[in-house]
């Protein structure tokens, strides 16, 4: 093995052909979890909840939509993936200093018949000391815990008594309190959270070791001993825990309403002064809105019911047209569009 061959040389086509396997199993799961993402994103397409932003309710939006928004950055990391391998799966075969100085004129045929054997790509060159394909792996393995943190992250809000617009699948026991009978833990989504901030950290790691020193390192490449196989395993877990959770996520539309219909009309305001613009006037429209936001807010009333008091409004639209853009299930833009799109996208042609 060690005929033009230096140890390095030998660890890491190692490493390489062990990040092909590991590459195999983050392909797979990373598909169920885009299909279930698509299939609750098909099925709720046209559930209306509340879409909030800084934690509190905005506009109106789908849970279909905000599916479809996770599944987007998982379909990203599918096409990241098929970029990646051309990149990263490459033989390493270089010798003491890479030159391949022993084998004479032979080194370049050596090295091909070396990666044709292993089915690795033949790189240009040698890359002892050149980590940005190891790198850039540990990074997408961060890219896509990151994006199943950001969905654990938000199922555990929707968890939250106060919401109960979701959860995770029930098991027996599976997210009980010790103490308290009453408890359904978000249990999977603390792992997704928590398995993105590891990653993250490796991903800090690699990119650290990447700079060497000279021809051949003092020691920098060693850390990716630690950050390699931890980085795949965190991430394996959380797409293992992603398809239990996302392929049985129970959602609760009537609380999705139920919550949307809170602010009594207010999340809407928007939709009522775009209505009003065109006949008041935008600066004006938005002084009668506002007005009667506060009002609405002053006396625990309903938006409609103070807006069909005021006789601006009352002579600028009529009563039905007023009830519509009420109704937050009537302000929901192009969320069903762009949700069919990547659904679309995701089945292909």
């Amino acid at each position: 093995m060690h005929w033009g061959a230096t140890t390095q040389d030998i660890v890491h086509t190692a490493t390489v052909l062990q990040i092909r396997a590991a590459l195999v199993i983050i392909e797979r799961d990373l598909a169920t979890v885009a299909a279930a993402l698509a299939k609750l994103a098909a099925k709720h397409r046209d559930t209306p909840m509340p879409g909030r932003t800084h934690l509190q309710q905005a506009l109106p939006i789908t849970f279909g939509y905000k599916c479809a928004v996770w599944l987007s950055m998982m379909e990203r990391h599918a096409e990241r993936l098929r970029e990646l391998k051309p990149r990263v799966l490459v033989a390493q075969f270089g010798g003491a200093a890479g030159t391949l100085a022993s084998l004479g004129d032979k080194g370049l045929d050596v090295r091909r018949e070396y990666a044709r054997v292993l089915k690795l790509g033949d790189p240009p060159i040698t890359w002892h000391v050149a980590r940005d394909a190891v790198a850039e792996t540990i990074n997408f393995l961060a890219l896509v815990t990151g994006s199943l943190g950001k969905i654990g992250f938000d199922i555990m809000l929707m968890m939250m008594t106060e919401l109960g617009e979701a959860f995770e699948p029930f098991a027996d026991h599976r997210g009980a309190s010790s103490t308290m009978p009453q408890k359904r833990n978000p249990i999977s989504s603390e792992i997704l959270v928590a398995n993105a901030k590891a990653v993250r950290q490796h991903a800090g790691l690699v990119l650290d070791a990447m700079i060497q020193d000279f021809e051949r390192a003092t020691g920098p490449w060693h850390v990716e001993w630690m950050a390699v196989p931890e980085s795949f395993m965190l991430t394996a877990g959380s797409l293992a825990q992603a398809k239990f959770m996302l392929g049985g996520l129970v959602v609760d539309a009537a609380r999705m309403r139920k919550n949307l219909d809170m602010t009594r009309g207010l999340i809407v305001a928007e939709a009522v002064m775009m209505g009003l613009a065109p006949h008041l006037g935008r600066q004006q429209a938005h002084d009668v809105v506002y007005e009667a936001c506060r009002e609405a807010l002053a006396q625990n009333g309903s938006l409609f019911d103070v807006l069909a008091a005021n006789t601006v409004v009352n002579a600028a639209l009529p009563a039905d047209r007023l009830r519509a853009l009420c109704d937050p299930a009537n302000y929901l833009g192009s969320a069903g569009a762009m949700t069919d799109a990547i659904v679309a996208r995701h089945r292909g042609p």
